[in-house]
Protein backbone atom coordinates (compact mmCIF):
# COMPACT_ATOMS: atom_id res chain seq x y z
CA UNK A 1 0.00 0.00 0.00
CA UNK A 2 2.84 2.54 0.92
CA UNK A 3 4.16 2.14 -2.49
CA UNK A 4 1.16 3.00 -4.14
CA UNK A 5 0.49 5.84 -2.12
CA UNK A 6 3.87 7.30 -3.25
CA UNK A 7 2.20 6.90 -6.82
CA UNK A 8 -0.76 8.37 -6.04
CA UNK A 9 0.72 11.14 -4.38
CA UNK A 10 2.83 12.00 -7.39
CA UNK A 11 0.15 11.55 -9.60
CA UNK A 12 -2.01 14.05 -7.16
CA UNK A 13 1.26 16.69 -7.88
CA UNK A 14 0.17 16.74 -11.33
CA UNK A 15 -2.97 16.33 -12.24
CA UNK A 16 -4.59 17.27 -8.73
CA UNK A 17 -3.06 21.11 -9.24
CA UNK A 18 -3.56 21.13 -12.72
CA UNK A 19 -6.93 19.50 -13.45
CA UNK A 20 -5.55 17.71 -16.37
CA UNK A 21 -6.44 13.83 -16.96
CA UNK A 22 -3.23 12.33 -16.76
CA UNK A 23 -2.22 8.99 -18.45
CA UNK A 24 1.75 8.13 -18.49
CA UNK A 25 2.29 8.27 -15.10
CA UNK A 26 2.24 4.55 -14.48
CA UNK A 27 4.78 4.96 -17.40
CA UNK A 28 7.03 6.96 -16.04
CA UNK A 29 6.64 4.57 -13.19
CA UNK A 30 7.92 1.71 -15.16
CA UNK A 31 10.92 3.79 -16.80
CA UNK A 32 11.85 4.42 -12.87
CA UNK A 33 11.55 0.50 -12.08
CA UNK A 34 13.99 -0.75 -14.92
CA UNK A 35 16.49 1.62 -14.52
CA UNK A 36 16.61 1.54 -10.99
CA UNK A 37 17.02 -2.53 -11.06
CA UNK A 38 20.03 -2.13 -13.82
CA UNK A 39 21.82 0.20 -11.21
CA UNK A 40 21.27 -1.95 -8.00
CA UNK A 41 21.77 -5.33 -9.60
CA UNK A 42 24.83 -7.21 -9.54
CA UNK A 43 26.94 -7.07 -12.98
CA UNK A 44 27.07 -11.28 -12.89
CA UNK A 45 23.27 -11.14 -11.84
CA UNK A 46 22.66 -8.99 -14.66
CA UNK A 47 25.03 -11.46 -17.44
CA UNK A 48 22.62 -14.09 -16.40
CA UNK A 49 19.08 -12.40 -17.12
CA UNK A 50 20.23 -10.04 -19.86
CA UNK A 51 22.20 -11.47 -22.43
CA UNK A 52 22.38 -8.94 -24.58
CA UNK A 53 22.85 -5.46 -22.36
CA UNK A 54 24.94 -2.68 -23.41
CA UNK A 55 28.43 -3.58 -22.09
CA UNK A 56 28.16 0.04 -20.22
CA UNK A 57 25.29 -1.02 -18.22
CA UNK A 58 26.67 -4.19 -17.73
CA UNK A 59 29.37 -3.08 -15.12
CA UNK A 60 27.24 -0.34 -13.50
CA UNK A 61 26.43 -1.32 -9.75
CA UNK A 62 25.39 1.12 -7.25
CA UNK A 63 23.41 0.90 -3.45
CA UNK A 64 19.61 1.14 -3.12
CA UNK A 65 19.24 4.63 -2.55
CA UNK A 66 21.25 6.00 -4.99
CA UNK A 67 19.80 3.72 -7.64
CA UNK A 68 16.39 4.60 -6.76
CA UNK A 69 16.88 8.15 -7.29
CA UNK A 70 18.87 7.68 -10.58
CA UNK A 71 15.55 5.88 -11.69
CA UNK A 72 13.60 8.73 -10.55
CA UNK A 73 15.83 11.16 -12.30
CA UNK A 74 15.42 9.31 -15.34
CA UNK A 75 12.00 9.37 -15.29
CA UNK A 76 11.96 13.30 -15.03
CA UNK A 77 14.25 13.47 -17.11
CA UNK A 78 12.00 11.61 -20.10
CA UNK A 79 8.84 13.80 -18.58
CA UNK A 80 11.49 17.20 -18.89
CA UNK A 81 12.04 16.47 -22.69
CA UNK A 82 8.62 15.51 -23.37
CA UNK A 83 6.65 17.40 -21.76
CA UNK A 84 7.62 20.83 -23.02
CA UNK A 85 6.06 20.68 -26.11
CA UNK A 86 2.50 18.42 -24.34
CA UNK A 87 1.87 21.30 -22.04
CA UNK A 88 1.29 24.01 -24.27
CA UNK A 89 -1.65 21.71 -25.86
CA UNK A 90 -4.84 22.69 -23.88
CA UNK A 91 -6.65 20.26 -22.50
CA UNK A 92 -8.52 17.92 -24.40
CA UNK A 93 -5.65 17.50 -26.79
CA UNK A 94 -3.33 16.91 -23.93
CA UNK A 95 -5.40 14.04 -22.57
CA UNK A 96 -5.30 11.96 -25.80
CA UNK A 97 -2.11 12.62 -26.45
CA UNK A 98 -0.88 11.80 -22.68
CA UNK A 99 -2.85 8.24 -23.62
CA UNK A 100 -0.18 7.87 -27.13
CA UNK A 101 2.60 8.63 -24.39
CA UNK A 102 1.87 5.89 -22.47
CA UNK A 103 1.24 3.61 -25.03
CA UNK A 104 4.85 4.68 -26.82
CA UNK A 105 6.13 4.19 -22.93
CA UNK A 106 4.83 0.53 -23.40
CA UNK A 107 5.72 -0.30 -26.62
CA UNK A 108 9.43 0.79 -25.78
CA UNK A 109 9.78 -1.35 -22.87
CA UNK A 110 8.29 -4.48 -24.36
CA UNK A 111 10.60 -4.36 -27.36
CA UNK A 112 14.33 -2.93 -25.72
CA UNK A 113 14.65 -6.25 -25.29
CA UNK A 114 18.77 -5.13 -24.82
CA UNK A 115 17.89 -3.42 -21.41
CA UNK A 116 14.25 -4.57 -20.60
CA UNK A 117 13.93 -7.88 -21.50
CA UNK A 118 11.47 -7.07 -24.32
CA UNK A 119 8.01 -8.77 -23.53
CA UNK A 120 9.99 -11.78 -21.36
CA UNK A 121 9.70 -11.29 -17.10
CA UNK A 122 13.09 -8.94 -16.08
CA UNK A 123 14.38 -11.06 -13.03
CA UNK A 124 17.22 -11.24 -10.36
CA UNK A 125 16.37 -7.99 -8.90
CA UNK A 126 17.46 -7.58 -5.25
CA UNK A 127 14.40 -7.43 -2.40
CA UNK A 128 16.02 -4.11 -1.15
CA UNK A 129 12.43 -2.28 -0.18
CA UNK A 130 10.95 -3.76 2.80
CA UNK A 131 8.29 -1.97 4.86
CA UNK A 132 9.41 0.87 7.25
CA UNK A 133 11.49 1.63 3.80
CA UNK A 134 8.62 2.37 1.69
CA UNK A 135 6.58 3.92 4.42
CA UNK A 136 9.30 6.02 4.93
CA UNK A 137 9.43 6.99 1.65
CA UNK A 138 5.81 7.66 1.25
CA UNK A 139 6.28 9.84 4.51
CA UNK A 140 8.57 12.16 2.73
CA UNK A 141 6.31 12.08 -0.59
CA UNK A 142 3.60 13.28 1.89
CA UNK A 143 5.45 16.25 2.74
CA UNK A 144 6.29 16.91 -0.45
CA UNK A 145 3.47 16.68 -2.42
CA UNK A 146 2.11 19.20 1.30
CA UNK A 147 4.87 21.51 0.72
CA UNK A 148 4.29 21.52 -3.55
CA UNK A 149 0.46 22.15 -2.88
CA UNK A 150 1.06 25.40 -0.80
CA UNK A 151 4.04 26.78 -2.66
CA UNK A 152 4.08 29.57 -5.38
CA UNK A 153 3.73 27.11 -7.87
CA UNK A 154 1.48 25.29 -6.68
CA UNK A 155 -1.03 27.76 -5.98
CA UNK A 156 -0.74 29.31 -10.02
CA UNK A 157 -1.57 25.89 -10.77
CA UNK A 158 -4.50 25.76 -8.96
CA UNK A 159 -5.20 29.53 -9.79
CA UNK A 160 -5.00 28.28 -13.60
CA UNK A 161 -6.85 25.04 -12.95
CA UNK A 162 -9.88 27.19 -11.44
CA UNK A 163 -9.55 29.54 -14.56
CA UNK A 164 -7.16 29.48 -17.15
CA UNK A 165 -7.76 33.44 -18.41
CA UNK A 166 -7.56 34.67 -15.49
CA UNK A 167 -4.79 33.00 -14.50
CA UNK A 168 -2.80 34.23 -17.80
CA UNK A 169 -4.48 38.14 -17.58
CA UNK A 170 -2.06 38.72 -14.45
CA UNK A 171 1.02 36.74 -15.74
CA UNK A 172 0.81 33.38 -14.68
CA UNK A 173 3.04 31.31 -17.03
CA UNK A 174 0.87 28.24 -17.12
CA UNK A 175 3.30 26.43 -19.61
CA UNK A 176 6.36 26.55 -17.23
CA UNK A 177 4.36 25.75 -13.49
CA UNK A 178 2.67 23.08 -15.65
CA UNK A 179 5.26 21.76 -16.62
CA UNK A 180 7.39 21.99 -13.10
CA UNK A 181 4.94 19.95 -11.61
CA UNK A 182 4.90 17.43 -14.50
CA UNK A 183 8.64 17.02 -13.83
CA UNK A 184 8.29 16.51 -10.15
CA UNK A 185 5.09 13.93 -10.17
CA UNK A 186 7.25 12.14 -12.49
CA UNK A 187 10.34 12.13 -10.42
CA UNK A 188 7.44 10.81 -7.68
CA UNK A 189 6.80 8.30 -10.07
CA UNK A 190 10.31 7.00 -11.14
CA UNK A 191 11.07 6.38 -7.42
CA UNK A 192 7.55 4.46 -6.76
CA UNK A 193 8.70 2.07 -9.40
CA UNK A 194 12.03 1.42 -8.07
CA UNK A 195 10.82 0.49 -5.21
CA UNK A 196 8.17 -1.42 -6.75
CA UNK A 197 10.80 -3.21 -8.48
CA UNK A 198 13.58 -3.76 -5.58
CA UNK A 199 9.69 -5.83 -3.46
CA UNK A 200 8.31 -7.64 -6.41
CA UNK A 201 12.05 -8.60 -7.61
CA UNK A 202 10.41 -9.88 -11.54
CA UNK A 203 8.08 -7.76 -13.63
CA UNK A 204 7.08 -7.35 -17.28
CA UNK A 205 6.33 -4.40 -19.19
CA UNK A 206 2.47 -5.15 -18.37
CA UNK A 207 3.27 -4.42 -15.10
CA UNK A 208 3.10 -0.67 -16.17
CA UNK A 209 -0.03 -0.45 -18.28
CA UNK A 210 -3.43 -0.17 -18.54
CA UNK A 211 -4.51 -1.90 -15.47
CA UNK A 212 -2.14 -0.27 -13.19
CA UNK A 213 -3.07 2.63 -14.85
CA UNK A 214 -6.95 2.18 -13.79
CA UNK A 215 -5.76 1.44 -10.32
CA UNK A 216 -3.64 4.83 -9.74
CA UNK A 217 -6.29 6.60 -11.08
CA UNK A 218 -9.25 5.09 -9.36
CA UNK A 219 -7.76 5.62 -5.70
CA UNK A 220 -6.71 9.16 -6.80
CA UNK A 221 -10.38 9.82 -8.15
CA UNK A 222 -12.21 8.24 -5.72
CA UNK A 223 -10.57 9.81 -2.93
CA UNK A 224 -10.25 13.05 -4.34
CA UNK A 225 -7.79 14.44 -6.95
CA UNK A 226 -7.25 18.06 -5.40
CA UNK A 227 -6.48 17.66 -2.07
CA UNK A 228 -3.05 15.39 -0.12
CA UNK A 229 -5.63 14.54 2.15
CA UNK A 230 -7.58 12.44 -0.53
CA UNK A 231 -5.03 11.07 -2.61
CA UNK A 232 -4.38 9.38 0.80
CA UNK A 233 -7.70 8.57 1.59
CA UNK A 234 -8.62 6.96 -1.56
CA UNK A 235 -5.44 4.47 -1.51
CA UNK A 236 -6.53 3.30 1.57
CA UNK A 237 -9.90 2.61 0.85
CA UNK A 238 -9.16 1.00 -3.13
CA UNK A 239 -6.36 -1.07 -1.40
CA UNK A 240 -9.42 -2.20 1.28
CA UNK A 241 -11.87 -3.09 -1.30
CA UNK A 242 -9.62 -4.48 -3.74
CA UNK A 243 -8.12 -7.06 -1.68
CA UNK A 244 -10.94 -8.21 -0.11
CA UNK A 245 -13.06 -8.35 -3.40
CA UNK A 246 -10.18 -10.27 -4.79
CA UNK A 247 -10.05 -12.34 -1.49
CA UNK A 248 -13.59 -13.22 -2.64
CA UNK A 249 -13.35 -13.74 -6.21
CA UNK A 250 -10.33 -16.80 -5.10
CA UNK A 251 -12.90 -18.14 -2.55
CA UNK A 252 -15.42 -18.62 -4.86
CA UNK A 253 -13.19 -19.91 -7.59
CA UNK A 254 -11.55 -22.49 -4.82
CA UNK A 255 -14.73 -23.44 -3.89
CA UNK A 256 -15.63 -24.17 -7.29
CA UNK A 257 -19.66 -21.81 -6.70
CA UNK A 258 -19.78 -22.05 -10.66
CA UNK A 259 -19.28 -24.26 -13.34
CA UNK A 260 -15.77 -22.29 -13.99
CA UNK A 261 -13.15 -20.10 -12.56
CA UNK A 262 -14.78 -15.96 -12.50
CA UNK A 263 -12.60 -13.32 -13.86
CA UNK A 264 -12.61 -10.23 -13.46
CA UNK A 265 -14.96 -9.40 -10.56
CA UNK A 266 -12.53 -7.69 -8.88
CA UNK A 267 -11.70 -4.73 -11.49
CA UNK A 268 -15.64 -4.98 -12.46
CA UNK A 269 -16.51 -4.02 -8.91
CA UNK A 270 -13.68 -1.27 -8.47
CA UNK A 271 -15.36 0.35 -11.96
CA UNK A 272 -18.66 0.31 -10.88
CA UNK A 273 -17.69 2.05 -7.64
CA UNK A 274 -15.70 4.57 -9.19
CA UNK A 275 -18.69 5.13 -11.17
CA UNK A 276 -21.08 5.90 -8.38
CA UNK A 277 -18.17 8.02 -6.89
CA UNK A 278 -18.43 10.04 -9.95
CA UNK A 279 -22.29 10.37 -10.04
CA UNK A 280 -22.62 10.76 -6.62
CA UNK A 281 -19.72 13.05 -5.19
CA UNK A 282 -17.46 13.96 -8.82
CA UNK A 283 -14.76 15.52 -6.37
CA UNK A 284 -14.11 12.66 -4.68
CA UNK A 285 -14.54 11.54 -0.71
CA UNK A 286 -12.99 14.47 0.54
CA UNK A 287 -13.33 16.97 -2.29
CA UNK A 288 -11.36 19.88 -1.61
CA UNK A 289 -11.30 19.94 2.09
CA UNK A 290 -7.27 19.61 2.90
CA UNK A 291 -6.68 18.62 6.35
CA UNK A 292 -3.91 20.48 7.72
CA UNK A 293 -2.71 21.00 11.24
CA UNK A 294 -4.04 24.68 11.21
CA UNK A 295 -7.41 23.44 10.90
CA UNK A 296 -7.34 20.88 13.17
CA UNK A 297 -6.21 22.71 15.36
CA UNK A 298 -8.98 25.19 15.18
CA UNK A 299 -11.80 22.26 15.30
CA UNK A 300 -10.49 21.35 18.71
CA UNK A 301 -10.86 24.86 19.71
CA UNK A 302 -14.26 25.64 19.01
CA UNK A 303 -15.81 23.20 21.97
CA UNK A 304 -13.83 24.65 24.15
CA UNK A 305 -14.65 28.48 23.04
CA UNK A 306 -18.15 27.30 23.48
Amino acid sequence: MFIDLVLVLGLQIFMGNTGILWFPHVGFMGIGAYVAALCSMEPMQKTLSLQHLYPFLADIHMPFVPALLVGALTAATVAAVVGLPLMRLSDFPVVITSFALLVIIYVVLTHWNAVTNGPQTFFGVDPLTHLEDAAAWACLTVLVACLFRESRVGLQLRASRDDLVSARSIGIDVVAVRWTALVISAFVAGLGGGLFAHFITSFTPKAFFLTQTFVVLAMLVIGGPSTVTGAVLGTVVVTVIYQSLRWVENTINMMQVFSGNIAGLTDTALSIILILVLILRPGGLVERDEVSLPRLRMRLRRPAAG
